[in-house]
């Protein structure tokens, strides 16, 4: 079973006949939805493609009154049990389309009138399990296409007339187990024109008064009584007819009548003519009723008789005998020696200990056989002449110690043997489903086995070995040879801690892998490999097994998988490439996990929230494990947008600051031109000064001075100041009309002759 989480708090769902079929408009919804679903804690019976046959699940959520708004194209609605204390109008007015509404096991005690107006459509009505008193003449209005009412298990009296007026559809009523005490209370159901069932049993009624019952009762196929009346009661019940218990049912056996309940109640003889007037009947259920004595005859003439809760043996056409629950221990050669007809005998729950060979020998067309709960040693010899059409066998919950070869040699049809508790098994080659869980099997390695268990069971489908009471331990690397048909396989609960890479390579066929329950925190567990034989597999079930990473399955090349549940591990990310990998994910399952509420797992929450193809189950119940801060918050609500790159506004921040850079540049330019280049010749010198500074301490200087001087000041530096300086006291003088360099850029000649000079000597004059 799978099913999608819907999450909604208000708003309008509408659907599409598409994969992506659903968009949430005007929504406000618990987590931020834009094209996702949306619908709190219900979920969507999967496959959900199909949205003309939708199938909306809201059971056990606690809810107080009907969720709401809910898909407008719902069929089937489960609201069973919440605890909703009554139903006002309103609350389906969208549901137009419901054509099953289950709202058992609630605390209904209050509907409103017209409240299920608005479900022309719908069918089947289950208000078992509630508070309901008494129904009125307005509760089942507009329903006129109703067909099975269950009213049973509630706390009602009576029914108002006209209330089952407008129900000209209706074809069944279950009222058992309610406060019922007089049949006249009934009379709007009984005036029903097309009622073919009707069960009462579990009420109070002490009078059964012909004047009280309308024409079409007679009408009816099944009517229960059950549990609510003994053999002299019976009398009482009949007693205006002038009938004892012999003729009711001569009275209740009419033309139409194909099955009666009688079980549970106290008919400790069935008399040689009993039955005689139910010549047509089909179903007869006799269960738990102390009978005591019975004759040969009692069931002669119910030759079309194919069902019978009781021990039988004159009943040629018999097709169904259940016998479970009672306390046979020997089955003698003679007891199903005329049931050449059967097909289906139950004798479970009985304290069967052996079974000779005989005792199945005339059952050449039984299909299904149930002996589990038993307390059988062996089945030695059991099955020596067949039954040879035998399909279905269940030895469950026996004592079996050994199942000798051959045992089931006999038994060329047999496709499902259920044996936990033991499985010994041979001569089956067309068995199509093995139940061996809840034994003692285990191994000690994944080495290979010698003689694989499964090699001649090659039409095997189905194979369950979980639950090992001591641990399977090991699976053995070729355990599954000989497997090629196989499509589901349980092992669970089997204390495994890894599987070897060639475990599955015999079982290509393979669509459901269960492997719950068992200890694979270890990194290399389960690994891509490993998986990759069986990728036609639809479902994988890894619930409570430690995983701490789903990354095993990027590689794995499941493109078939559907359904994925890796519920109650240690799961901290969830990692983008895991869900690409996986293109055909329609139900994931993650509860109970310890997520991570930061950045890393941003990605996930958005394609959680917003995907409208994969559905996370119960997404608004997961919680944040991490940071500490955050234990306990919905991993839904953690704000991803800090966590998003604005890639617009970065771009309008780059295209902004260019704008003013070139503003700026310009301005200074028209401006400031000269002052800029000014400061860059004061910056190339400030660079050469200290270039000279850090080489001046080795290196000597050419001139002791150079002199800066004006073209006016030119005849006073060579009359005056130069005879003396370089004459009289020998200094080397820098002169720039005789020491420059010449075509050398002046601002370099006069950058070296500060340089090469101890002293700079600036000569300035007055003006007058």
């Amino acid at each position: 079973e799978s099913y999608f989480t819907l999450q909604v708090k208000g708003g309008n769902i509408k659907m599409r006949q598409s994969s992506t079929f659903f968009f949430i408009l005007n929504c406000c919804v618990l987590i931020t939805l834009t094209d996702g679903f949306s619908l709190s804690n219900c979920t969507i019976y999967f496959p959900f493609e199909y949205s003309g046959h939708l199938k909306v699940l809201c059971s056990r959520m606690s809810y107080r009154k009907i969720p709401s708004p809910l898909p407008h194209n719902t069929v089937n609605l489960d609201i069973s049990y919440n605890a909703i204390h009554q139903i006002v109008e309103g609350d389906f007015i969208r549901l137009s389309n419901l054509i099953i509404l289950n709202i058992s096991h609630n605390r209904i005690s209050e509907i409103h009138s017209n409240a299920l107006s608005d479900l022309a459509n719908l069918e089947e009505l289950n208000l078992s399990n509630n508070k309901i008193k008494t129904v009125t003449t307005k509760l089942l209005n507009g329903l006129a296409n109703l067909s099975h009412l269950r009213l049973d298990s509630n706390y009602l009296e009576t029914t108002e007339n006209q209330s089952f007026a407008t129900l000209s559809n209706l074809r069944l009523v279950n009222l058992t187990n309610n406060k019922l005490k007089h049949i006249s209370k009934l009379h709007p159901v009984l005036q029903a024109p097309h009622l073919e069932e009707l069960y009462l049993g579990k009420n109070g009624f002490k009078v059964f008064n012909s004047s009280d019952i309308p024409s079409a009762f007679f009408g009816l196929k099944k009517l229960d009584l059950r549990n609510h009346i003994e053999e002299n009661q019976l009398d009482y019940i009949m007693q205006s007819f002038g009938f004892k218990v012999d003729t009711f049912l001569q009275t209740a056996c009419s033309s139409s009548l194909r099955s009666i309940h009688l079980e549970d109640n106290n008919l400790s003889v069935l008399t040689h003519r009993m039955f005689r007037p139910c010549a047509l009947l089909n179903d007869l259920h006799l269960r738990n009723n102390g009978v005591s004595r019975m004759y040969k005859s009692s069931f002669k003439h119910l030759n079309l008789l194919t069902q019978l809760n009781d021990t039988l043996q004159v009943l040629p056409n018999l097709r169904v005998l259940d016998l479970h629950l009672n306390s046979i221990g020997n089955l003698d050669c003679s007891d199903f020696a005329n049931l050449t007809q059967l097909r289906q005998l139950y004798l479970h729950r009985n304290r069967i200990v052996t079974i000779k060979a005989c005792v199945f020998k005339d059952l050449g067309n039984l299909e299904e056989l149930i002996l589990s709960s038993n307390r059988m040693l062996t089945v030695r010899g059991t099955f020596t002449y067949g039954p040879q059409n035998l399909q279905y066998l269940d030895l469950n919950n026996n004592k079996l110690s050994a199942i000798q070869n051959d045992s089931f040699k006999a038994l060329h049809s047999l496709r499902t043997l259920t044996l936990r508790n033991r499985a010994v098994f041979a001569g089956t080659p067309n068995i199509r489903s093995l139940d061996v869980c809840c034994n003692y099997i285990s191994y000690e390695s994944q080495e290979e086995l010698q003689s694989p268990p499964f090699i001649l069971l090659s039409e095997l489908r189905v194979l369950k070995i979980n639950s090992q009471r001591r641990g399977l331990n090991y699976i053995p690397s070729n355990f599954l040879k000989g497997l090629k048909n196989l499509q589901v396989f349980y092992a669970g609960n089997l204390n495994i801690e890894n599987l070897h890479v060639d475990t599955f390579s015999y079982t290509l066929n393979l669509t459901f892998l269960d492997l719950a329950s068992n200890n694979l925190a270890n990194r290399n567990a389960l690994t891509s490999r490993l998986f990759q034989p069986i990728s036609g597999l639809n479902k994988i079930t890894l619930g409570r097994t430690h995983l701490k990473s789903l990354d095993f399955l990027v590689d794995a090349n499941l493109s078939s998988l559907t359904i994925l549940r890796a519920s109650t591990n240690d799961l901290e990310f969830i990692n983008q490439t895991v869900i690409q990998s996986l293109p055909q994910l329609k139900v994931l399952d993650l509860q109970n996990n310890s997520f991570t509420c930061d950045c890393s797992n941003a990605w996930f929450i958005d394609w959680a929230v917003k995907n409208n193809k994969t559905q996370v189950l119960y997404l608004n119940m997961y919680e944040c494990r991490y940071p500490l801060s955050l234990s306990g918050k919905s991993l839904a609500a953690f704000n991803t947008e800090s966590c998003n790159v604005n890639y617009d506004f970065i771009c309008f921040v780059y295209s902004s600051s260019i704008v003013i850079l070139t503003l700026v540049i310009s301005f200074i330019y028209h401006f400031l031109k000269w002052q800029l280049v000014y400061a860059y010749y004061l910056f190339l010198a400030f660079l050469n000064d200290k270039k000279r500074k850090r080489t001046s301490n080795h290196l000597d200087f050419q001139y002791d001075a150079f002199i800066s001087y004006s073209a006016q000041e030119e005849p006073w530096v060579l009359e005056e100041l130069v005879p003396k300086l370089e004459g009289q006291h020998g200094l080397r003088l820098c002169l720039h009309h005789r020491d420059f360099q010449p075509g050398k850029a002046i601002i370099d000649n006069i950058v070296d002759a500060i340089y090469n000079s101890r002293k700079t000597v600036c000569l300035i004059t007055r003006k007058k």
